[in-house]
């Protein structure tokens, strides 16, 4: 019995101590600025117009390079971490973070302003993969490290909410260069802690960067992410056709090398395992639908119901802190509960929040939006964080931070294809709906069938009677896009909960790993 006893303590995983704990605490305030830099430059943009005076195709690559360059690195980044060490590669895209953010704060022109959110873009793909591994480094109980990993996902809620509202009252009182300075005080704390509190992993076996995988990754995750957001502008056209082209040649020769190569960069076996690829596919499609809805209520609530910046991030931020309460509670309920059936029942959530989206009325309050909000961010919360570990949990330990890239591609791509699909969805019924509502012959026709942002500048100078019209028409067409496009992520959801319980329902409750995939 004694021997019995012995043998099950020295199998049962170490405890995470104190350092660990505030480790997590910097790992999750490096994750904050991460996604706050994703939504904090929008509400900069009309300072940025009238003092940098982009072009509109300059504008878009302020916004979007970003983007780009996070899901075109983010394997390339969580491999070299496996590399070089994880603690070294964060550290090393901290002090690029902070310095190229107090250098873009003071761009003179947008050419320079693109280069310096380029640059960001690198470093911010070193943060996510490396704090996602460390975490699976740090939390070797599977308690502890579902808290973690719900406490990460946490982080970048609360960046999604604190970047609006802190970005606001900046913008209120200073130049908007001053929101890129949020970064430079958390990126300073991670240098001086980071050292102290977060171990340094790195596969003993790697061996050198593969650099022509590195580009092969590179050029196939933007020419696609590029491919997606000019269709969703433009539509279907010659750039689209020959980005997708690029894309799929570039990726084609990237599979077939790590085919090939006794050491891939990205050991394609990882899909074998049922239990990583089943989770993957849910987290896309999951944050498909979560960028898909967060796009249209937030151009509900300051288009249509005509509330300020602040005034709608405060609108927004119940959502924000669903996201924080089902994030945290996850991990507790999935103790006791088959994570299958808490992502179904987490997805079928979500489904009933969408569905009250295509309910939304031109003269409604802002009630019904925030609650549907707050159900669809209850709802998708745990589902990222449980479909998260399984996907790193699925690899060997020294492979942690390739799954990790993977699983952040993957959700770059899913907001992608959801802002692209559903946002092409919309534009082409509110496109429909004004070719026959808008009065014939109006000035800035074209203007008002672009977006619902350009037909409320345009209404704003036109005649009272004139302008009430198309204010009307346009934003009645569209909350009809919102109710097309919420039908369909409602229906992805229900999907996704098949799917879940349908194949995930094999992972016993208490124990998330891919163990139980063979």
């Amino acid at each position: 019995m004694d021997t019995a006893l012995v043998t099950a303590a020295r199998e049962r995983p170490e405890l995470a101590g104190r350092r660990e704990w505030i480790g997590l605490g910097v790992l999750a305030l490096a994750c904050l600025v991460y996604a706050m830099d994703l939504t904090v430059l929008h509400l900069a943009v009309p300072q940025i117009s009238s003092t940098l005076h982009p072009s509109s195709a300059q504008l878009l690559w302020i916004i979007d390079v970003y983007g780009f360059m996070l899901a075109g690195l983010l394997i390339t980044m969580g491999t070299l971490g496996d590399r070089i060490g994880r603690r070294r590669l964060l550290l090393a895209g901290g002090v690029l973070f902070g310095t190229v953010s107090v250098v873009a704060a003071f761009s003179p022109t947008a050419e320079f302003l693109i280069g310096c959110r380029a640059l960001l873009g690198v470093a911010g793909a070193t943060i996510a993969p490396s704090t996602l591994s460390l975490i699976f480094t740090m939390f070797r109980d599977p308690r502890q490290r579902s808290l973690a990993v719900g406490t990460w996902v946490s982080a970048f809620s609360a960046g999604g909410v604190v970047g609006p509202l802190l970005g606001g009252v900046l913008l209120e009182r200073f130049w908007w260069g001053s929101v890129f300075l949020l970064a430079v005080p958390v990126m300073a704390l991670l240098l001086v802690l980071g050292p102290r509190v977060l171990p340094e992993f790195r596969d003993p076996e790697a061996g050198r960067l593969d650099l022509t995988s590195a580009a092969l990754s590179v050029v196939t995750m933007v020419s696609l992410v590029l491919a997606m957001k000019t269709v969703a502008q433009d539509g279907l056209g010659p750039v689209a056709l020959v980005a997708v082209a690029g894309g799929l040649v570039a990726g084609a020769l990237f599979v077939r090398r790590q085919l090939t190569r006794p050491d891939p960069m990205l050991d394609l076996r990882l899909f074998r395992l049922g239990a990583f690829r089943t989770a993957l596919g849910i987290n896309v499609i999951a944050i498909f639908v979560a960028f898909g809805y967060f796009l249209f209520v937030a151009q509900y609530f300051q288009l249509v119901l005509d509330m300020t910046p602040m005034a709608a991030g405060v609108a927004m931020a119940p959502s924000s802190v669903g996201f924080i309460i089902g994030s945290q509670a996850a991990p507790r309920i999935v103790r006791v509960v088959r994570p299958a059936y808490l992502i179904g029942t987490g997805m079928v959530l979500a489904a009933i929040g969408l569905a009250m989206l295509t309910r939304l009325t031109v003269d409604g309050g802002p009630v019904a939006a925030v609650v549907a909000s707050l159900l669809i961010a209850l709802g998708l919360a745990p589902v990222f964080g449980i479909t998260t570990e399984l996907i790193v949990g699925s690899a060997p330990p020294e492979q942690a931070g390739a799954a990790s890239g993977v699983s952040e591609t993957g959700a770059e791509l899913g907001g992608a294809l959801g802002i692209s699909i559903l946002g092409s969805i919309s534009l082409a019924i509110y496109r429909a709906d004004l070719a026959d509502s808008l009065p014939h012959g109006l000035p800035g026709a074209d203007a008002v069938r672009e977006t619902l942002g350009e037909a409320v500048q345009v209404a704003a100078t036109l005649p009272d009677s004139v302008g009430a019209t198309v204010l009307v028409a346009a934003r009645t067409a569209f909350i009809h896009g919102v109710h097309v496009t919420a039908g369909v992520a409602a229906v992805g959801a229900l999907l996704v909960a098949v799917l879940a319980v349908a194949r995930l329902r094999h992972v016993p409750a208490g124990e998330l790993s891919g163990g139980h995939d063979h």
